[in-house]
Parts: C-alpha cells; structure tokens; sequence
C-alpha cells in the first residue's frame, strides 16, 4: 500500500511547492488550469478510448455506475439533512451549506481513484473508475450538483438543458462512446494508433496527482468546525453505503473493491470549480479539498485493507 500512495503523496509534494514558490515565475492556478484542460480534452479522453475498447463489458462493469448513483443520491440527502439540523448551531450560511453538501457526496474518483485503483489492481481496474466517473459521478454533478449550487448560490438558476448541454460536451464522455462502439464492433485499430493511444493514456496519472498538488491551498476559515459533519460523512459514511449498495447489486471482487475505495475518496476538486461558478463559498470548498485529501492518506490505507479482507 505506501509503495502506491507514497509516490502519489511526492507528486502532490512536488505539486504544492512548485505553488509556494512559483517555480519558472509560472502562476500555479493558471498551469493547473492549462493542465487539467489538457488532461480533459486529450489524455483522458486516449485513455477512454484505450481501456474500453480493450476491456471486458460485462454485467459487473455496467452495475457500476448503477452503485454510483445510489450512493451520490444517498450522500447528498445524508448531508442535506444533518446541514439542516446543524444550519443555526454551527450559524452556516447558505453559500456555504451548499458546497458542504456537494464536498461531503462527490470524491475526487478520476484524479486520485483511478491511479489508487489502477495501482492496486492493474490498468484493467481503470474501467471501473471510468464508469464510475463518466457515467455517474460527472453527470450526477451537472445534473443534481448544479441544481443544489444553484438553490444556495448567488448566481442565477441552471437549467436542466444546460446541465445535459454540458455532459454532452465533455470530450470523454466521447472518448467511451467510441471505445464501447469499438469494442462491441471489433473494429481493429492500427498498431501506431494503439501506441499513440498508450503514450497519451500514461500521461494521465502523473498529471492528475501533480494537478492536486498545485490545488492544494491554506485558505482562511471562519467556521472551521463547520466541516466536520461533511469530512465524517464523506471519509467514512460514503465508502460503506458505496459497499453495501454494490454488494446488494451483486459485484463482487475488484468490481466491489473498486466501489468500496472510490467511495472513499476525498472531495473532488473539481467542487472548487462548482463554488465560483455558482458564487459558492470558495474558501471553505478549497478547505475541504485540503483536509479529506490530508485525512484520505490516512483513511484509505484502512479502507484498502478493509476492501482486501472483504474480496478474500
């Protein structure tokens, strides 16, 4: 287990202190802007296209996302409710309730799941992040995420047809439209194509942990202990209602330990984007991207060995 996070830990290192010290004179937002737009439109999207159409689609894989959605659903309605009841006591306003609830239901499944996953399991465990992600955590965000941003944000209401004009348009969602397209088909790619593919693909992870690095910020904030209701539901509510509901459906193996972990995740970073959009509070969505991150190198080692009693 070290031997997978320590590494992933130094990136994030490298990541943070080419922030603090501006290293080349290069702004550390703008670059992970410039690299997270990259890795959306390019890297990802050849690793899509490489993984599935080289993998198996089966039952297992499709039940995947079906898991996803129930525990994003679940989360968020947990964390709706316990923000309702604490809302006056810890005196939280709504800008920041609604970040919280995203922050405590949405993990960062793609930038640090996918290379835990493909770490543990091999690169063939990289599809069951995609589906997790792709075609359920990434939609539920636009979708529902969105609804609920827009609800205690000050900006104004996003429609439904903007959210699905949105997923439509994100280039991996593309990426495994043609990768099923071309696994069900049995179309054969050209061997340069397959290393073109492969090149591109092992760029991802990289990336990815350096972009949390260059995220990774001490911001100011007031109600500190405004988080914990949202750190505990996320770090440790969300990985077992993840198992369970993938259990009830029937994974079982890597598909159920895949579940388990990417439940486990720390909020996704991407949430930050979700508070500017929606005039959020940014510091407190920034504040909870640091400190599950921080924890989840705590808390994953435990839910990985949870994860290798259970598939025993």
């Amino acid at each position: 287990m070290s031997n997978i996070l320590l590494p992933f830990g130094l990136i994030i290192l490298i990541g943070i202190i080419f922030r603090r010290y501006k290293i080349g004179g290069l702004d550390a937002d703008l670059l992970r802007r410039s690299i997270n737009v990259t890795v959306l439109n390019i890297f990802l999207p050849a690793l899509c296209i490489k993984i599935i159409y080289g993998s198996k689609i089966d039952r297992e894989l499709i039940l995947v996302p079906a898991s996803a959605w129930f525990t994003i659903i679940s989360s968020l309605l947990l964390a709706t409710g316990v923000y309702r009841l604490l809302q006056q006591r810890l005196h939280i306003k709504p800008s920041e309730k609604g970040i919280l609830i995203i922050s405590a239901a949405f993990g960062n499944v793609s930038y640090l799941g996918l290379p835990v996953l493909t770490g543990l399991y091999g690169q063939e465990a990289a599809r069951y992040a995609l589906f997790y992600d792709l075609l359920a955590s990434t939609p539920l965000l636009w979708l529902v995420g969105s609804t609920i941003a827009s609800k205690y944000g000050e900006n104004k209401s996003f429609e439904f047809r903007e959210s699905l004009k949105t997923i439509a348009s994100l280039p991996p969602i593309w990426a495994m439209l043609i990768g099923i397209i071309l696994n069900f088909t049995g179309i054969p790619l050209p061997d340069f194509i397959l290393k073109t593919l492969d090149l591109l693909a092992n760029l991802v992870v990289p990336l990815m942990i350096f972009s949390i690095g260059l995220a990774l910020t001490i911001p100011k904030v007031e109600h500190t202990c405004a988080i914990i209701p949202a750190v505990v539901i996320k770090l440790t509510i969300v990985p077992f209602i993840s198992f369970f509901t993938a259990y009830m459906l029937g994974l079982r193996d890597i598909a159920l330990a895949a579940c388990f972990i990417e439940g486990a995740m720390p909020t996704m970073v991407l949430s930050l984007l979700i508070a500017a959009r929606f005039r959020l509070d940014i510091s407190i969505s920034a504040f909870m991207i640091v400190v599950t991150t921080v924890l989840s190198f705590i808390t994953l080692p435990f839910a990985i060995h949870i994860t290798n009693l259970l598939i025993r």
